[in-house]
């Protein structure tokens, strides 16, 4: 490997950091292995859950310890006043026990590590707000990198996590409107805490929303592509789409049951790795499809849980993770909870998708795919089956949303991906020394 070093001759050193979810730590993983691909020096700050993998990617693992490490799976273990929550309620608890309130001990890990030895550039998910907090007190330099559906302020549409699409008709555009002049007031409840979590880091009083201090006015590079966010004209200039961060193919051993995959049409069912209740999606849809001549193939979103809690129709295979490098190749149809990454995966390999987005983020995702046709959205988290059933047909019969899905993988795919991440981050280094 040839090392393609800094303008000065020399390695730079990156702190990437993301929130420990498996959606948010895998892009940045992507962008790791680019950035050790090209050379560099590479810390990861994360759980310490996911070692193995940052490892394996190159970098040294920096862990959360003042911050409180928690199990994705069980969030209400370490957070409990998730028990329970779903809807707008679990929202502003993620927002403000999660991202918010660990942020001044995500600050003072960050800070031993720079003690310990500094750092270039930080590039952050776009949930850290520690790492945004760390920046701004240090000067340090920082890009942000959207995993999940971007969300920035803008003049054209709804305001960005309300699942709604652009308005198309004088009524509706008045609505959209209407609610971009409202939508400040919404998030309010988050200002004390913010201000609370700046305070304790030292950082002066600035009634900053929480878009103002996780999106970096420095550099942003975004996952997925314009379509995907309604196609708005009036994104700043500091920020490039990137389409797909992909880790390089995975070496997992495939279940015993892949053969099966063989010649049949294949739809993938998954609920994510957060809001797992295999009751909301899992289950409607494997009844939707029980007497369907498909193969179902479902991820529980838990690693090494390959079963569940109730009877498996015949044409079910079940497992905890599977390889999407693998599987997606052959899949026809996608069911899914909606979220980021995997949403964007399947449309990558061009396979329409039909959602069932209930919480965080997933309704606005299920709202930007329908938008440009590439899916079905359920407009609930917990459908029927027959809500399911109808999703399906329609996505596994109708050419033009197969087509779509094609189109804005062909798009995905022409972005660069991760070794584009790591190009324009490397640049960004460069120019800020």
């Amino acid at each position: 490997m040839i090392a393609v070093l800094r303008h000065d001759g020399r390695m730079a050193r990156f702190l990437l950091a993301a929130m420990p979810f498996t959606g948010h730590v895998t892009p940045l993983r992507a962008v790791t292995q680019a950035l050790v691909a090209r050379g560099h020096d590479v810390r990861f700050y994360t759980g310490e859950a996911f070692r193995g993998g940052i490892e394996a990617s190159g970098a040294a693992l920096v862990p959360w310890r003042a911050a409180p490490d928690f199990d994705e799976n069980d969030l209400s273990a370490t957070f409990p006043r998730l028990r329970g929550k779903k809807g707008l309620r679990q929202v502003f608890i993620n927002l403000q026990d999660l991202w918010i309130d660990t942020a001044p001990a995500q600050v003072a890990d960050l800070q031993a590590e720079w003690d310990r030895e500094p750092w270039d550039a930080i590039v952050a998910d776009d949930t850290s707000v520690g790492a945004a907090l760390f920046a701004d007190r240090s000067g340090c330099p920082r890009v942000t990198v959207a995993v999940v559906p971007l969300h920035l302020t803008s003049s054209q549409g709804p305001p960005s996590g309300m699942g709604l699409a652009p308005g198309r008709n004088p009524l509706t555009r008045g609505r959209d409107a209407a609610l971009r002049g409202i939508a400040p007031l919404a998030m309010r409840p988050l200002t004390r805490p913010l201000m609370r979590a700046r305070a304790a880091v030292g950082l002066p009083a600035a009634p900053l929303t929480l878009e103002q201090t996780v999106i970096s006015p420095q550099r942003v590079l975004a996952t997925g592509s314009p379509a995907l966010d309604f196609a708005r004209t009036d994104r700043p200039a500091h920020l490039d789409f990137v389409g797909l961060l992909t880790i390089a193919a995975s070496a997992s051993p495939l279940p015993p049951w892949w053969d099966d995959l063989y010649g049949r049409t294949v739809v993938h069912v998954t609920q994510g790795t957060q809001n797992i209740d295999p009751s909301d999606l899992i289950r409607p849809a494997l009844e939707a499809l029980a007497d369907r001549d498909v193969l179902v193939v479902v991820s529980t979103g838990v690693r090494g849980r390959d079963g569940l809690p109730f009877p498996v129709p015949a044409n079910a295979r079940v497992a905890g993770m599977v390889p999407y490098d693998a599987l997606l190749p052959r899949v026809d149809v996608v069911i899914t909870n909606g979220g980021w990454g995997g949403t964007l995966a399947a449309l990558g390999h061009g396979i329409p998708l039909v959602i069932a987005g209930g919480d965080l983020d997933k309704p606005e995702i299920a709202a930007r795919v329908a938008w440009i046709g590439a899916g079905v959205d359920l407009r609930t988290g917990t459908p029927t089956a027959e809500q399911v059933a109808r999703g399906y047909e329609r996505a596994s019969t109708d050419p033009a949303m197969r087509a779509a899905a094609e189109r804005i993988g062909v798009d995905l795919r022409s972005r660069g991906g991760a070794p584009r991440a790591a190009e324009l981050i490397e640049e960004f280094a460069a120019a800020a020394r």
